[in-house]
Parts: C-alpha cells; structure tokens; sequence
C-alpha cells in the first residue's frame, strides 16, 4: 500500500511540475536528495554498528542475562504464559532493553528470534496437547510482544538524536525529553490494550 502511496506523490509532483516549468527544481532536488541520502547512510551505519557491537559485547558478557533475570517481574507480567527459564524470555528482554536505547535497528534481530520462539513455544503446547491458537493464527504472547515493540518505551532516541545531529540541529538532544513522555504514554497504553484484549481472548 505504501508503494502506491509514494509512488503516486512521486508521480503527481513530477507531472505538476512539468506543467509548471520546475522541472530543473525537481531535477535538482532529486540529485540533491541522492547526496544527502548517501551521507545519511554512511552516518548511520556508524552509529548502528556502533550500538549493535555494544549490544552484542553486552549479551556475551552476561550482561543481557543478568538484565533479563532483573526484568523477570515485568516480563511475566506481559507475557504470564511463557515459561521460565524459556529462551523467548531472553530474547524479549534482548529486544526491550534496545528499544529502550532508541535502537531501533538492533532491536529486530531479537524481535525476530523472539517471535520465532514464541512460534516454537506453541507448536510445543500442541505437542503436549495444551488447547492452544490454530496453526497460522498469532498468539496472545505474540500480539502483545508486537504491540509492545511498536509502542516501545525509549529512553535515549539515539536514530533519531543522530538524524537531527546529520541535518545541523544545535542541539540534537533536546528531542530525548519529549521522547520519554511520548514513548511513555504510548507504552501504559500498549500495556492496558493487551491486557484487556488478553483477558478478552482468554
């Protein structure tokens, strides 16, 4: 959908400027675009691998391990479902504690393997015999460890502290503020949301 969506302002802006004699404008702004989407690029790719080598330092260490055993109250209370000790655990609280750093590139990995966990976590239910979700349906675990990943309280905004440092902010940030509230209020919300709605799939 959003393919469509681009693609037709594309389209729409370039016949518009046609008519209208812009289309030098448009060629130029298309290279100029080019140049800063490239710079942009190589700025992040800095900035990602540097977060992405600390996580990675962090999990090695014992780090991550020892957060998820600290975070075990939050984590059952999200997800009362999930065993201990089972490895979806590990990698929610891997994902949590990357958003919670505003990195939001570092944070798909775990979000990936989570997901695939809780995959394996129902077909082990089935084995078992557990009433559990049709083959192909989410489970409550995995809409709520969704929900939770887009609403995802941050602390430091580092993505988007590094955008506004790219473009010449004065202070790049001043955004980490105003990003905890959002973050915060969009985060109580996710949680009431899945509760209720678990309670009501339940």
């Amino acid at each position: 959908m959003l393919n469509y969506l681009w693609a037709g302002m594309i389209i729409v802006g370039i016949i518009f400027g046609a008519f209208n004699g812009k289309m030098p404008e448009i060629t130029n702004a298309a290279l100029d675009s080019a140049r800063e989407a490239v710079s942009l690029c190589i700025t992040m790719i800095g900035v990602m691998s540097f977060w992405v080598g600390m996580m990675e330092i962090a999990t090695r260490a014992g780090i991550i391990q020892m957060a998820s055993k600290k975070m075990g109250p939050v984590i059952h209370f999200l997800f009362p479902r999930i065993p201990k000790g089972h490895k979806a655990n590990e990698y929610i609280t891997t994902n949590f504690i990357a958003n919670f750093l505003g990195l939001g590139w570092a944070a798909t990995p775990a979000g990936l393997q989570g997901m695939a966990a809780l995959a394996d976590l129902e077909k082990e239910r089935r084995r078992q015999g557990i009433q559990t979700v049709k083959p192909g349906t989410a489970s409550n675990e995995m809409c709520t460890f969704l929900i939770m990943n887009i609403s995802s309280l941050q602390l430091i905004s580092v993505n988007v502290i590094a955008y506004r440092s790219q473009y010449g902010s004065v202070n790049p940030a001043a955004i980490v503020g105003a990003g905890i509230v959002a973050t915060a209020a969009s985060t109580a919300a996710a949680t009431i949301y899945c509760k209720v709605m678990d309670r009501k799939r339940s």
